[in-house]
């Protein structure tokens, strides 16, 4: 059986490894020189700030950098996935080989499907390493700044404050704060959840907590009875209540996460037992897009770069094509950065805020994919 201009579907899959041959040195090569810009531009440079400035020995350092490393690489998938998708059309059209194809009556919109799979499956382990590995280095490394290299001497106010506690690896409470002041022992907009089961079956509200005579007492607030559909009903009101939790207001600052180094899942699970507080949840909304967003550009900057390259019918070298990855990936992240911007402000939703720059550079890399074919 023929089909396609003669073309048969073992030809199709030759085609199909000939294209993802094109494009994985590549990608290779982009994940390395970008992380290496990177690496260069700012981790060597705290790195050797910290050692000369400060005293901080290698081994610190040494981990520092390790534990930031994930980081970045994860920041580089996307760009990649452009250079490789850009340098590898670039490199199919100056051998004649996209003209060969098309000649053969297989459209361009065929000879980017392996990119398009290449991608989405870029995109899916971008995700995954950004769910399981970035936030666990991420609190790795900010604690080892904080109590290795600064010696404790971070800064007393804390936003956002996440708390788990458990025992026996069971979860018995989630502690919410959204203001914590460790010098005057100061809690704001205060929010405790207990469980019972691995069920959440009682949460307490308070304007603040105070740290007094080595206790915690949460003031004016409100006890809710949560049952096993999920329905909450108020149980009592109280002006002052003794909070079970034996941790003093540094071995809290030791304990707990910053929203930024929470997985998606786990930003989500915050932001919905937050909000009943009431607090303005925006900046924490577009975080919690923008970690959903920002792996899927993968697949726009694959078919951006692919198209690209393509039209430019290799009129541009490998130099060249790392000058427009470049350029390309600086207009997307400006573009995000506008949109973070308004949706932090409240001046857009926060979905629209994350997800628009991958929008619009969706239309743009459609347009060029499809003025390949004409």
């Amino acid at each position: 059986m023929r089909i396609s201009g003669g073309l048969s579907p073992l030809g199709l899959h030759i085609l199909d490894r000939l294209v993802l041959k094109a494009v994985a040195g590549p990608f290779v090569f982009g994940v390395l020189i970008f992380t290496l810009i990177f690496v260069a531009g700012d981790l060597l440079f705290q790195a050797a700030r910290l050692i000369i400035e400060q005293g901080v020995s290698l081994g610190v350092v040494t981990r520092l950098f390790l534990y930031r490393l994930p980081e970045v690489v994860a920041m580089t998938f996307p760009m990649s996935s452009l250079l490789s998708a850009l340098l590898g059309m670039t490199g199919l059209a100056a051998g004649s080989e996209l003209i060969a194809l098309k000649s053969l009556g297989i459209p361009f919109s065929r000879v980017l499907r392996p990119i398009v799979v290449a991608s989405l499956l870029v995109s899916l382990g971008t995700l995954a390493f950004n769910e399981t590995v970035v936030p666990f280095t991420s609190i790795a490394a900010d604690r080892l700044l904080k109590y290795e290299v600064m010696k404790n001497q971070a800064a007393a106010l804390q936003e956002k404050v996440f708390l788990r506690d458990e025992s026996g690896g069971e979860l018995r409470r989630v502690l919410y704060v959204n203001q914590m002041d460790t010098r005057k022992g100061i809690l704001k907009d205060v929010m405790v959840h207990e469980f019972e089961g691995g069920r959440l079956v009682r949460t307490s509200v308070a304007q603040q907590g105070v740290w007094k005579d080595g206790q915690w007492w949460i003031e004016d607030g409100r006890v809710y009875d949560v049952n096993s559909r999920g329905d909450i009903n108020l149980l009592f009101r109280f002006e002052r209540q003794r909070l079970a939790l034996n941790l003093s207001p540094e071995q809290i600052q030791r304990s707990t996460r910053r929203p930024v180094d929470m997985s998606a899942h786990e930003l989500w699970a915050y932001i919905r037992q937050a909000s009943m507080i009431g607090s303005d949840l925006s900046k924490l909304w577009v975080m919690f897009h923008l970690k959903l967003a920002v792996p899927w550009a993968c697949v726009i900057m694959a078919v951006l770069g692919a198209g690209f390259g393509a039209s430019r019918q290799g009129r541009s070298g490998s130099g060249m094509g790392f000058g427009i990855s470049v350029v390309i990936v600086f207009a997307y992240y400006v573009v995000m950065s506008m949109c973070r911007a308004l949706g932090e402000a409240g001046a857009i939703w926060p979905s629209l805020a994350a997800w628009a720059p991958n929008l619009v550079f969706m239309i743009v890399a459609v347009f060029f994919a499809r003025r390949v074919d004409r």
